[in-house]
């Protein structure tokens, strides 16, 4: 059964100044987020979770993508991406994992910006109106500091004890005035591979 999915939100950023001083380009960051029914509330603890993540993961990926893609103009125009989700109470961390942590999901979104690095991921538990943290990283280069970001936002109402919200994100430009260098340039002055910088 797919996600029986009760309100969808898009959250738009956009930081003009930033340290008192205009950005040459301003940032731009994006959350798409849905707020469903838990799947798995109510049924106590179940142990095979993949039904449920095969009928509610690939719909709920097609959707975020879909409102990413269109507040952001095209998948070309993203340049850093993430994922993120918050269970209710009632609910276990592992719920919201299961939904975002599988290809079913998250291809959707990898494929549609061309992307070669993973996305990076938030899953927690809270009450409505907790934060939703979708950190961000360059969506080809896990070692582009610039784009180390993070959304934060919240749903006043959501996610209830039996709900999960789910947030896709995106930017468009990395931090205004970024001057701590990329990840290369400490593994070069620490004597480290520059051209295999996974073997550090």
């Amino acid at each position: 059964m797919p996600a029986e999915i009760r309100k969808t939100l898009l959250h738009v950023e956009n930081t003009l100044i930033e340290g008192g001083k205009a950005a040459a380009k301003p940032l731009q960051l994006i959350a798409a987020m849905a707020v469903i029914k838990n799947p798995w509330a109510h049924q106590g603890f179940v142990e095979d979770l993949s039904l449920a993540i095969r009928d509610c993961a690939p719909g709920l990926g097609e959707l975020l993508t879909k409102m990413v893609l269109d507040a952001a103009g095209g998948g070309d125009r993203v340049e850093a991406y993430g994922k993120s989700a918050i269970v209710g109470l009632n609910g276990e961390v592992e719920h919201a994992s299961a939904l975002i942590h599988t290809l079913h999901f998250g291809n959707h979104y990898r494929n549609a910006v061309g992307a070669k690095s993973y996305l990076s991921f938030c899953n927690t538990r809270g009450p409505a109106n907790a934060p939703l943290m979708i950190p961000l990283m360059d969506k080809h280069d896990g070692g582009k500091r610039s784009h180390y970001l993070t959304i934060q936002t919240s749903v006043a109402d959501a996610p209830a004890s039996d709900e999960i919200l789910i947030g896709l994100g995106a930017s468009i430009g990395g931090r205004p005035h970024h001057r701590i260098g990329d990840r290369y340039q400490d593994l070069k002055e620490l004597g480290h591979d520059v051209d295999n910088p996974a073997a550090v």
